[in-house]
């Protein structure tokens, strides 16, 4: 699964971007290579935010790759979810729905009603996933990979500024050059929120920079902040609230 969005839409994190490092090729040519190189591929405009494309070539039957559009909801999902029949039950879901429709519908209740936070709906996903959702009545992205990293996933940026995001480490590379990470383990996105951590909500994340064989700076990979804690604040929750402009 590939997806590149423009700056407006997901902003990289500071460090993301490798000091002085080259840009490669950018996140608009990587769309066409992914296209051309892979058979079947899938490839879904999103207008002036960016592009999302996917495959079923060479995927893991045990980790599958799924896509679903539910209410102008794009989402991309890499995986498994083992309490898949819970979390049916608790959206209100029929039996046919699968793992991308679970997230999708959480996103939705998110950020329609929900009095919780989103490190607790992704908390909530118990199994081995990776996911890109973009919301494009609200222009933003939700974007999320589980605790142990168990699904290969890597971001970076371009020269340009796009968030690039591929569970091919090539084809990151291929687009950001040094600029790219793997996606922090146990850590979600969003476009108002920027990275956080599902496990650690409360805490901080810091960028500690990586240094490839080369010994070149590349893009950093990002770990809990112990000494730094958050403002905490009770937000107003009635049925106007919109998750995505909270988080």
């Amino acid at each position: 699964m590939l997806a590149v969005f423009d700056r407006a839409v997901a902003k990289s994190p500071e460090g993301l971007r490798a000091p002085a490092a080259e840009g490669g090729e950018g996140g608009g040519r990587l769309v066409s290579h992914f296209a051309a190189a892979r058979e079947g591929a899938v490839v879904v405009s999103l207008g002036s935010a960016g592009t999302i494309a996917y495959t079923s070539e060479k995927q893991n039957p045990l980790l599958p790759r799924l896509f679903a559009v539910v209410d102008n909801i794009f989402c991309l999902f890499q995986g498994h979810v083992e309490n898949i029949t819970s979390l049916k039950q608790q959206y209100g879901l029929g039996k046919t729905a699968n793992e991308v429709i679970i997230v999708i519908e959480a996103y939705k209740t998110l950020r329609d009603r929900g009095p919780f936070p989103a490190s607790q709906v992704v908390r909530d996903l118990s199994g081995k996933f990776a996911f890109i959702l973009f919301d494009s009545s609200s222009n933003s992205t939700f974007i999320a990979a589980d605790a142990d990293g168990s699904v290969p996933f890597f971001w970076g940026a371009d020269s340009e500024g796009h968030l690039v995001l591929c569970d091919d480490v090539d084809i990151v590379k291929k687009g950001c050059g040094k600029s790219f990470a793997p996606f922090p383990k146990g850590c979600f996105f969003t476009t108002s929120g920027g990275l956080q951590s599902f496990e650690h909500p409360l805490n901080e994340l810091k960028a500690m920079p990586r240094v490839d064989s080369q010994g070149q700076v590349c893009g950093a990979t990002y770990k809990v902040d112990d000494q730094a804690k958050k403002e905490t604040k009770m937000p107003r929750v009635d049925s106007a609230a919109n998750w995505s402009s909270e988080y």
